[in-house]
């Protein structure tokens, strides 16, 4: 799962419109932005294997921490936590801290059965729906997009920034996305965690595009424009 994560992010944004676009990407792909660090040195292992499933050539080894149910339930506790402690919005930090699992059960949806319960011993769940490739894209968009929407209705831009720089960043994630499904396999797992790092970027133009987009609070007409 990789757009659907943003598009929970964009919607979620709809609940709680006193947090940063950046701040429910950090949280929503937080389990993904920490994991290429952790395969870089070692600490969590993969293997690429072609035609590992009809989307990817990923063979998810060991990622005991940033993939367990367990370990994101904990990243969210510390990641509402420390929100709370820097803005003070107790309802803000809950949707914050919700975030990071919520990865999690979306992951869930399309792994093999490779995402363990808690670090150790655990059961390894998955309903493999990277195996069904138009089905894997299909609910990707249809969250991407309805998220998007949602956010799209509630926001409006106050410059160029926020009108642009939207499409520019949905953009680029679509791009990503396609890029990895359409690509040859990586040529190595180092190279998966140094290009992982890019992610943090859509972190960034996330807090770049909110800062630039006013929440109105009421929906618009259906005719209106879906990112002006």
């Amino acid at each position: 799962m990789f757009l659907g994560h943003f598009g929970v992010a964009f919607g979620t944004k709809t609940q709680q419109p006193r947090v940063s676009l950046g701040t429910l990407f950090l949280a929503a792909q937080l389990a993904d932005l920490v994991w290429p660090t952790l395969l870089l040195f070692g600490v969590e292992r993969m293997s690429i294997v072609p035609h590992a499933t009809a989307t990817n050539a990923f063979d998810f080894v060991h990622y005991p921490f940033t993939h367990s149910l367990l370990g994101e339930l904990v990243a969210g506790l510390l990641l509402g936590l420390v929100y709370w402690l820097v803005r003070r919005n107790a309802q803000g930090a809950l949707l914050v801290g919700l975030l990071v699992p919520s990865h999690w059960l979306l992951d869930l949806m399309v792994h093999q059965p490779d995402l363990p319960l808690y670090p150790g011993d655990s059961p390894l769940l998955g309903f493999g729906l990277w195996n069904h490739f138009a089905i894997t894209q299909v609910m990707e968009f249809a969250l991407l997009g309805l998220g998007l929407w949602l956010y799209a209705r509630r926001t409006s831009p106050r410059n160029g920034v926020g009108r642009y720089g939207l499409l520019g960043l949905v953009a680029f994630l679509v791009l990503v996305h396609l890029s990895s499904l359409f690509s040859p396999p990586p040529a190595s797992v180092a190279f998966i965690g140094w290009g992982g790092q890019l992610l943090w970027l859509t972190v960034a133009l996330a807090y770049w595009v909110d800062r630039n987009r006013e929440f109105t609070g009421e929906t618009r007409p259906a005719s209106a424009p879906s990112i002006s």
